[in-house]
Parts: C-alpha cells; sequence; structure tokens
C-alpha cells in the first residue's frame, strides 16, 4: 500500500503539470469546434426554401443596385465637375458618397425590402434579409464615419477591425470570438496578456487618442483666433495642451485595460537618468524652446539674422526653430543656438527697419544739392517710408571724393534688404545723371624725375 501510495505522490505533480500545459490548448479546441458547429449549422439552413429564397431576394438586390450605380454614377460625376465654387470639405463628402454610391442604393433597396416583407409575411421568412440589412447598414456608417480619420493606415485598421466586430455582433458570435482571442495568452509573473487584451488596449488608445487630436485641433483653432493672446504665447499654449491631452490619452488607456501603472514610476526615473547623460542636447534644446516661447524674444513672423542666416521665423518647435531665407531656403536653427547665440531681430518690438547706403561724389559738386537730390531720390522708391524722415549726412572728405551716408526707413523687413537698397541705387544713379553729379573715381599721377630714363623691353 506504501509503494502504491508512493507512486501516486510522485506522478501527481508530473500529471498536474501536464494538466497544466494543455488547458489552454484545450480551451482553444472547445471554442473552435464551438464556432465550427455554429458555421455548420448556419450554413446548413441556407438551403432550407425560404432561406434559399431570401439568399436569392439578396443576390437580386444587390444585382439591381449594381445596375442602378452603373446607371447614376456618371450622372452624379459629371454634375460634381460642374460644382467649381463647392468648399473642399463638401466636394470630399460628395466624392464619399460617389464612390460608395452602390452600397446606398443596396441599403435603401433592402431595408425597402425588409420592411415590406415584415408587413405582409412571418418574421421567420424575412430574418436573413434583416440580418444583412443590418450588416449592410452598420458597413455603410463606418465607412463614412472613418472619413474622419486622416491617416490612411489607421483608417483602412479603424474600417475593418470595426466591419469584423460588426459582423460578429450581428451573427451573434462576439462571446465565443472573444473566448478564443482570450484563450492565445501568454503569462507574465501575475500579469496575463492575451490577444483579446492587445486588440482591447489598441481599441481603447486609439480612440482615446482620436479624441484628444480632435480636442488639440479645436482648441488649437480657437487659440490661434485669439489676438490678445501673442504668437509665442499662442505656439506655447498649443505645445502644451497637446502634451496634456496625448498624455492623458495614453495613461488613461492604460488604467482602462487594467494595467498597474505604479510600476511606471522605475521606468520614468530610468527614463530621467537617460535623459539627463544621454539626452543633453535635446534636452537643452526642449528647455530653450520653453524659454523662447515664455521670454518672447522672438516669435512667428519676426525677421531674424544669427549668424550668415537671414530670413523669417516660420514656425517655433519644440527642439528648432525653422527660418525661411529670401532665395527659398528653410533652415532649422537649434534652440539653444538662439539662447546662446547673438540673434539680430529686426523686429521684435516694431518692424521698422533702417538701412544705411554709402556713396561719394565729386569735390566740385555742391554738396548741399547732393544731399538734397539723394534724399528725393530715396523717398521716390516704394518701400521707403515718408513718416520717418529720410536723412542724408557728409561722413568724411575722401582721397578722391566727399563721403555721404543716407538713411532711410522700411516696415517690411520680409520683402527683402538687398532689394530695397538696389533700388535706392539705381534711383540715386538716375537722379545724379539727371542733374549732372558725378560719381568719381580714383586718379593716379605719375611724375617723372629729371635724369630718370624710360627703358622699354621689346618682347619676344
Amino acid at each position: 500500500m506504501s509503494g502504491h501510495s508512493d507512486a501516486q505522490s510522485n506522478d501527481g505533480p508530473g500529471r498536474a503539470a501536464e494538466t497544466a500545459e494543455t488547458a489552454p490548448l484545450d480551451e482553444i479546441l472547445t471554442v473552435g469546434q464551438s464556432l465550427f458547429q455554429q458555421g455548420e449549422t448556419f450554413f446548413n439552413s441556407l438551403f432550407r426554401p425560404w432561406n434559399a429564397y431570401q439568399v436569392g431576394i439578396v443576390v437580386g438586390l444587390f444585382v439591381i443596385a449594381h445596375v442602378l450605380r452603373w446607371f447614376f454614377a456618371p450622372k452624379l460625376h459629371n454634375w460634381m465637375r460642374t460644382r467649381e465654387g463647392w468648399p473642399k470639405w463638401r466636394m470630399r463628402w460628395m466624392v464619399v458618397i460617389h464612390k460608395r454610391i452602390r452600397a446606398i442604393f443596396f441599403v435603401a433597396l433592402i431595408w425597402t425590402t425588409l420592411i415590406i416583407m415584415r408587413e405582409v409575411t412571418w418574421p421567420s421568412r424575412s430574418y436573413l434579409i434583416g440580418v444583412v440589412a443590418n450588416l449592410a447598414l452598420a458597413w455603410l456608417i463606418v465607412a463614412f464615419a472613418t472619413r474622419l480619420i486622416g491617416n490612411p493606415f489607421l483608417r483602412s485598421v479603424v474600417r475593418y477591425g470595426a466591419w469584423i466586430w460588426i459582423t460578429l455582433r450581428v451573427v451573434g458570435l462576439t462571446e465565443e470570438f472573444e473566448a478564443l482571442l482570450d484563450s492565445f495568452a501568454l503569462e507574465i509573473g501575475q500579469m496575463r496578456i492575451s490577444v483579446w487584451l492587445i486588440l482591447q488596449a489598441t481599441l481603447i488608445v486609439s480612440v482615446l487618442f482620436l479624441t484628444a487630436r480632435f480636442m488639440s485641433r479645436v482648441v488649437s483653432g480657437r487659440i490661434r483666433e485669439a489676438t490678445e493672446i501673442s504668437p509665442s504665447m499662442q505656439v506655447l499654449a498649443v505645445k502644451a495642451l497637446q502634451i496634456t491631452l496625448y498624455g492623458a490619452a495614453f495613461f488613461i488607456g492604460l488604467k482602462a485595460i487594467g494595467i498597474d501603472l505604479t510600476g511606471l514610476a522605475v521606468l520614468s526615473g530610468a527614463i530621467g537618468v537617460g535623459l539627463g547623460f544621454g539626452l543633453q542636447k535635446v534636452v537643452s534644446n526642449l528647455v530653450s524652446g520653453v524659454i523662447i516661447l515664455l521670454d518672447k524674444s522672438i516669435k512667428p513672423g519676426d525677421v531674424i539674422t544669427t549668424g550668415e542666416t537671414f530670413g523669417w521665423i516660420n514656425s517655433l518647435g519644440a527642439r528648432y526653430v525653422s527660418i525661411t531665407t529670401r532665395d527659398g531656403r528653410e533652415y532649422l536653427i537649434p534652440n539653444e543656438d538662439l539662447i546662446t547665440g547673438q540673434v539680430v531681430n529686426w523686429s521684435h518690438s516694431n518692424d521698422f527697419v533702417r538701412l544705411d547706403i554709402h556713396f561719394g561724389t565729386a569735390y566740385h559738386d555742391n554738396p548741399h544739392d547732393v544731399r538734397r537730390i539723394a534724399i528725393e531720390a530715396a523717398q521716390s522708391v516704394d518701400r521707403v517710408l515718408s513718416l520717418r524722415p529720410t536723412v542724408c549726412h557728409i561722413v568724411g572728405f575722401g582721397d578722391s571724393s566727399v563721403d555721404y551716408v543716407l538713411r532711410f526707413w522700411i516696415s517690411d523687413p520680409t520683402g527683402g534688404l538687398t532689394n530695397i537698397r538696389g533700388n535706392v541705387y539705381l534711383a540715386l544713379w538716375d537722379a545724379f545723371e539727371e542733374h549732372g553729379i558725378s560719381i568719381p573715381f580714383p586718379q593716379r599721377e605719375v611724375k617723372m624725375l629729371d635724369g630718370s630714363q624710360l627703358r622699354v623691353n621689346p618682347t619676344d
């Protein structure tokens, strides 16, 4: 008896482990067999007389919808081409309707048929038609609703995922399908990760992120329309709003699927250490970007010069500032360079910019006339302001000319500086030509001393 008992006690743990290993496989086989039996029962029922009639009615309605699409789709396309003044959003929805016109006709026909059959015959004789009608209507609604998602890949994933779930819901297979996906699981410590849990997490986080994106767009538009808020503060408010919304969506999604967030404390500490040592420049640029937005030293639309780069600020990013130059190039300047380096902001407090150009005239020209003519010539250029006076001063007596500086103001530095200087120089040239004022050039005299001889060597 004792030997027999020992044999049983020795075999017990092994059999228990074997049973635990085969339990998930048995569960998968059981669920799969149940789904197969239900599918077999459904397909066998299609060969019953009234069920076969319903299948024939559905096929006939689909053929009629296809014929209607063949007839009306070209007419709708030609009519859309004549709507040139329509806004883009309306035209996009018309394109969606044009692509789904067969489904629209099919839904209208099958629901009309279903309502009539429920009035004139027993409900069981229109059961399959009702299932197809619900599926067709749900698929059409999903097709229209997912057009609100901008990303094509995400739109396809949501669309096909919603179609699969609705189909299972209509035919009553959600519990079996959920059990099948939950049976494929991986256990890590006390955490059990199944395919069903991953799908739930993906769906919940995606919905939350889409909601956060929609709210971010709406609120960001309202912030940008607020004229009393400076452009730099608008950018800062939009960035803070996006970080808050997307961060909340991520953590709420993890909490909703049952993931313990206390374990993220260690992860956040490790990330902080990594940011401190390995991402110093990145963190420096991020902090510098926040400082730039807070102190309002530069803002979108300002004209700045940093190093050899001259242009206007196109956008302020979290890591860099986008500067567009007059030649169409776009420079991405790290935020740290704008904090630690010298930056010339041509439009920091206002848009008025004074420009200087230097020129010289001959000594025989009257300086009073030269100053007057130069001021009149500069003021004749379109971009030169008359609100702020143009002045011309003598700055020195050179070897060959009297030297002047002409100073004038503009209020649109984004229009360029070199071109306005060139236009003023051209106006001076024309004015000096008209009034006989000459622009001298250096002259040299060579004197021969007594007793000097000039020798010319013949060339080969």
